[in-house]
């Protein structure tokens, strides 16, 4: 009866098993593989091995380092505006208020609407001559109007703004759900106890949405260190690389210059970088309770 049931729950699970074997670990393994080659990408062409060459040529770049560095934005962004932002809009769609679910509706239209046509819709808003801010420099008379999409570091944060903008919505769910898991009777026993308000915030709701912190903190590292479509939409990188990320820079060395071992290179480092952040925040920040 054992062995029936082990051959049967192996049955079950053989489809989701060849799946991540075919579509995640073999292309990750080779991927690995070509990260010590070189190889222009077509078909035929012979690979070398070159050894960490092409570790060495990443790592020795400015643009990686400026890539970096802007996804370091995206991740300051992430924690100071985009979490706070979600963790109070999820604190309004779960509340009592009235109108919550026009509000909860409205938070999410950004998220439906895809990220090329929030892209191009903001590089529109955002274009000095025909767009908003050109609109809004006439009505107060500005002789100067910025392009900010062209400045560097201002273009940056202005992809980042956009970006918090837009994925508010879909993690003020993440917080939402870890609002409606909490049982109704902590509620009750706080208001037996007079812990309201700021008080039950901090003391209460926010310790009991450890998970859903948890699970933010790690989509929102990883997320911006491979953050590619919302910048390639609104700037392409430019100029002169000033908004680059390392996604972008794994792209374009891939499939514009044709140096795929490089290209791979950058792919396993910001893999390797992603697994080593959520291990120690999981390890660390996010401990589990040993008294629980």
């Amino acid at each position: 009866m054992y062995k029936r049931r082990r051959t049967g729950s192996l049955l079950i699970l053989l489809p989701g098993i060849l799946l991540t074997i075919i579509f995640v670990i073999y292309p990750v393994i080779r991927t690995a593989i070509l990260s010590f080659e070189s190889w222009n990408g077509v078909a035929n062409a012979p690979k070398h091995f070159v050894g960490i060459s092409n570790y060495i040529s990443v790592f020795t770049s400015p643009k990686f380092w400026l890539g970096m560095r802007n996804s370091l934005f995206f991740i300051i962004g992430g924690f100071v505006i985009l979490m706070p932002a979600s963790f109070l809009m999820a604190l309004l769609v779960t509340s009592k208020v009235k109108g919550s679910g026009f509000f909860r509706t409205t938070f999410l239209i950004p998220v439906m609407l895809g990220t090329t046509a929030v892209g191009l819709m903001w590089t529109f808003m955002l274009n000095p001559q025909f767009g908003m801010v050109g609109k809004l420099a006439e009505i107060f008379r500005s002789e100067t109007v910025p392009n900010i999409l062209a400045t560097p570091v201002q273009n940056t944060w202005a992809v980042v703004l956009v970006n918090e903008w837009m994925y508010a919505g879909y993690n003020m769910l993440i917080f939402a759900a870890g609002l409606v898991a909490i049982p109704e009777d902590i509620h009750d026993a706080c208001r037996i106890d007079g812990c309201t308000g700021i008080k039950k915030l901090f003391y209460v709701t926010i310790p009991l949405c450890k998970n859903m912190f948890m699970v933010f903190s790690v989509t929102c590292i990883t997320g911006c260190l491979k953050v590619f479509d919302i910048v390639w939409a609104m700037t392409r990188g430019g100029p002169m690389d000033s908004s680059t990320t390392p996604a972008i820079l794994l792209y374009t060395e891939g499939f514009q210059f044709k140096l795929m071992g490089r290209s791979s290179a950058i792919a396993m480092i910001l893999l390797i970088l992603g697994l080593v952040i959520s291990v120690v925040l999981n390890s660390t920040i996010f401990k589990p309770d040993e008294n629980l």
